[in-house]
């Protein structure tokens, strides 16, 4: 019974030797904007170097919630937000720096900031007073009917986000740096008359990236204005969002820095990212080899299942590169069986036809739901393959 009991202990000192050393999180002082202190916990694991621990607790932007009401589609809300981290990593390091939501701009500021620059008898139809005059989107001069108007002045400016990155100094956490993504609408859509048709306007991405750069600006002067940046390294970046009808995001085309202590912004740099449909014209006039690749692909696939057609693909492109393939199959089973044998046949040809350098996630779903994930990361010889219960 002893030795029973000696080698009980024994395993469970094994088991606990072997097993993940959860430590106890990091616990510190963040002052907050009234300069009170309050405790808060910095996560203690960080699951890729691409992205950024969020400090605890959580506390949402200031302005959360306008980004649904003022971009197009959800491709474009969740690209903007990713996308605008991305752009944090260019000048803050993940290892050293937290994420938290916007705690500077207000939603009321925000909404103000999105507004046309009004005349004196503008204010008193939309019930502001001059010091809430301060839109960034151009005037209405009321020169000519209302088509011609927005014709004339689009808006430009559809949303504006805050991100802070905060850094550790000894037991305490305090803000490092603060990221702005200015969204801009690469179609306006406008109306004449209440409940009337909508008229829309594309606006050629020269004009966009013109009127964009103005827009950073005169955003870089306020936030020096704004209490606790005044002197906060800051970045600013642009976002073109894509028209309401897109099935793939917008996507950053250029950023700013101004540094600690600075009232103007740095020279711009470009940011090469795209994003393609597969199949499409875009696609095969811009990056025909790849989706050769893609359309071998969604052939074999659909030699699976006959009259079957529903193989669509979203590749994300930077510096013309191919970096990742995000694919949906949608289908119908009729038996789980049917589905694994699927399963591990479109994982095989993930192996097949893609080049090794790319990240390969493929979706399976039926009108039940998801179905099955495979991904093959960059550079990977063996995929994950996730079947759902």
């Amino acid at each position: 019974m002893k030795r029973l009991a000696l080698v009980a202990l024994s395993l469970i000192l094994l088991l606990t030797a072997c097993a993940p050393n959860f430590q106890k999180q990091d616990e510190v002082v963040q002052n907050s904007k009234d300069n009170s202190k309050e405790k808060a916990i910095i996560p203690k694991y960080q699951i890729s170097d691409q992205y950024y621990r969020t400090i605890l607790p959580f506390k949402p932007g200031e302005a959360r919630g306008l980004v649904v009401n003022n971009l197009n589609t959800r491709y474009d809300i969740n690209e903007f937000e990713t996308g605008l981290m991305r752009v944090a990593l260019k000048n803050f390091d993940p290892d050293k720096f937290l994420f938290q939501e916007g705690q500077y701009l207000k939603k009321k500021t925000v909404g103000l900031w999105l507004n046309r620059k009004f005349t004196p008898e503008q204010l008193t139809v939309e019930g502001l007073n001059e010091s809430e005059n301060i839109g960034l989107n151009p005037l209405d001069d009321g020169v000519g009917d209302l088509k011609e108007r927005n014709e004339k002045s689009p808006i430009y400016l559809a949303h504006i986000l805050e991100h802070n990155y905060l850094i550790k100094d000894g037991d305490k956490v305090k803000l490092g740096g603060v990221v702005i993504g200015l969204a801009l609408n690469s179609v306006y859509y406008y109306q004449t008359v209440q409940y009337g048709a909508t008229f829309e306007k594309k606006i050629p991405h020269e004009d966009l990236e013109r009127e964009g750069k103005k827009i950073a600006e005169e955003v870089a002067k306020r936030i020096r204005g704004v209490d606790g940046l005044e002197d906060v390294p800051l970045t600013i970046a642009l976002f073109e969002q894509e028209a309401k009808t897109a099935v793939v995001p917008g996507n950053f085309f250029a950023y700013a820095t101004m540094s600690d202590g600075s009232n103007s912004l740095g020279n711009w740099e470009n940011i090469k990212e795209d994003y393609y449909l597969f199949p499409s014209e875009d696609a095969t006039k811009d990056h025909r080899d790849d989706v050769t690749f893609f359309q071998n692909f969604k052939q074999d696939v659909e030699s699976y299942f006959p009259n079957f057609n529903g193989v669509i693909g979203k590749a994300f492109y930077v510096e013309n590169q191919l970096q990742e393939l995000d694919i949906n199959i949608p289908i119908q089973f009729y038996g789980k069986a049917e589905g694994v044998g699927f399963t591990q046949y479109v994982t095989g040809l993930v192996m097949q036809h893609f080049p090794n350098y790319v990240t390969v996630q493929v979706n399976i779903s039926s009108v039940n739901g998801p179905e099955a994930l495979i991904v093959r990361q960059a550079d990977k010889d063996e995929p994950f393959v996730h079947i759902y219960q």
